[in-house]
């Protein structure tokens, strides 16, 4: 295939949601960059794909690896970048090495294919013309300035969230954006035991303050009404 590398998309939990093509540029790559080689075999062997070689690519190390890789796609090696679930570089490592390649001369194929926060927009019934997509909120330093500017934001907003830490950025919601903001919350999208919970702010914690909280989730903000 030459040196070339593919950004391709994976299932965000059901296997069938992969296309023919990012199945075919697995099959025929030199090299898979697996966030978890683990979870990216699951996948390969449920469709009976034999890779010829796969390479550990994650947030550790992904700073340390650029230049190794940019050397092997110089050399004429091909490579598809996969993340665990979704489309790599969104909310997953990936930009670095784009960045790179652009930087380099480097050919990049970027496949279409799932990711989680369309469908979770779509579900949650806000408008859908103009969102604001903020992925993994920082933890500690700036987290409370980028609370306050997204209280005032008046498009729709797209969080991401660990289940172990939804209760408290609800509880930090509820403090920025006041009990009756409306919102909703996903979890397990395309999986078994998908579920969304719609409406306010107080209500969802109530919801989520009785129940063990599994799976990733997305968290979809209504606009500011003014």
């Amino acid at each position: 295939m030459g040196a070339k590398i593919f950004v391709v998309p994976t299932p965000i939990g059901n296997l069938k949601d992969i296309t023919i093509r990012a199945l075919e540029v697995l099959q025929q790559v030199d090299t898979i960059l697996a966030e978890d080689s683990r979870n990216t075999l699951k996948l390969l062997k449920h469709y009976n794909i034999s890779p010829k070689k796969i390479l550990s690519y994650h947030k550790f190390n992904e700073h340390a690896s650029i230049k190794v890789l940019i050397d092997r796609l110089q050399g004429g090696e091909s490579m598809a970048l996969v993340s665990d679930a979704g489309t790599p570089a969104i909310s997953d490592p990936g930009y670095l090495l784009v960045r790179a390649c652009i930087d380099n001369n480097i050919e990049i194929e970027v496949l279409p294919g799932a990711t989680a926060f369309v469908p979770a927009l779509i579900l949650s019934g806000f408008p859908t013309n103009s969102f604001v997509f903020e992925g993994f909120l920082p933890h500690k330093k700036g987290r409370q300035k980028k609370l306050k500017l997204l209280a005032q934001e008046n498009r729709t907003i797209i969080l991401y969230e660990s289940p172990y830490r939804l209760i408290k950025l609800l509880q930090e919601l509820r403090l920025y954006f006041g009990k009756d903001r409306q919102m909703a919350v996903m979890r397990e999208l395309t999986k078994l035991y998908e579920e969304v919970i719609r409406g306010s702010v107080e209500q969802i914690i109530e919801y989520y303050s009785t129940r063990k909280v599994k799976g990733e989730i997305v968290v979809i903000i209504s606009p500011l009404e003014n």
